[in-house]
């Protein structure tokens, strides 16, 4: 019987665990995608699209564009996310944050190394962006609806808000993870596809999985040690059934 309850208790534990990581947004499947997709050189991801060959990738390049737009400190960009979202307390008491409102500002631009070229799919690039974010934080209170662009929603004066700003510059080297594929004017684009997201990032893999999992740190470290303890459990309680009196 103690085997077995101990059985019982891994199993439960994994469950939790399972669930954290469910609730931790879109952070942790994005970094898993990003650090597990195949390096490819542009070169090769232009052949891949021209065979036909489907298969999500991850590139490296830089940053480069004809229609760059200058941003508040005139620093060259090619795309500007600015977002508000309020604090908001989902299953279980956990919380998260929720955008409310949004725009977006970006031109065409590609990656680019030694002549070689793949245009980034603007449209398909949602939460796969991984930035450095400018943050700024306050309550609803503090907003007008002069500086909203949709209707203001509903909310106590005290609940907690924040804007926040992400940005590319034409500046940058980037990193982005997807399916390539020509274009009918010869172009290779790459974009989302095998039901998986287009993913970018201007940082180091390393930093880039710190900013995805920096909103749900202590969850996503809760998660991980009861995923890592839950399988331990089971295998030492399959050996009490088994071995024990």
């Amino acid at each position: 019987m103690t085997g077995l309850v101990v059985v019982l208790s891994g199993v439960a534990i994994g469950a939790i665990g399972w669930a954290l990581l469910r609730t931790s947004g879109a952070g942790w499947p994005i970094g898993r995608l990003l650090s597990a997709a195949p390096q490819r050189s542009l070169e090769e991801a232009i052949a891949m699209a021209a065979r036909g060959e489907l298969a999500y990738i991850r590139l490296h390049g830089r940053i480069h564009s004809d229609e760059e737009f200058p941003s508040d400190d005139d620093k060259p960009l090619v795309y500007r996310r600015r977002r508000l979202q309020r604090r908001v307390t989902r299953s279980l008491g956990l919380t998260d944050w929720q955008t409310f409102d949004e725009e977006r500002l970006a031109v065409a631009f590609s990656l680019s190394e030694r002549g070689e070229r793949v245009v980034i799919d603007v449209e398909g690039l949602g939460d796969g962006l991984v930035v450095v974010p400018r943050l700024s934080s306050g309550v609803a209170a503090d907003l007008s609806p002069e500086s909203l662009r949709e209707p203001f929603p509903e909310m106590a004066a005290h609940v907690p808000v924040r804007l926040r700003i992400e940005q590319i510059a034409a500046t940058d080297h980037g990193t982005a993870s997807g399916v390539p594929r020509r274009t009918a004017s010869g172009e290779t684009v790459l974009g989302p596809g095998l039901g998986r997201p287009l993913i970018l990032t201007t940082l180091a893999i390393d930093e880039a999985m710190r900013i995805l999992g920096s909103d749900h740190r202590t969850r996503l470290l809760a998660a991980a040690g009861l995923l890592a303890v839950a399988p331990a459990l089971v295998v030492v309680g399959l050996l009490v059934a088994f071995l024990g009196p």
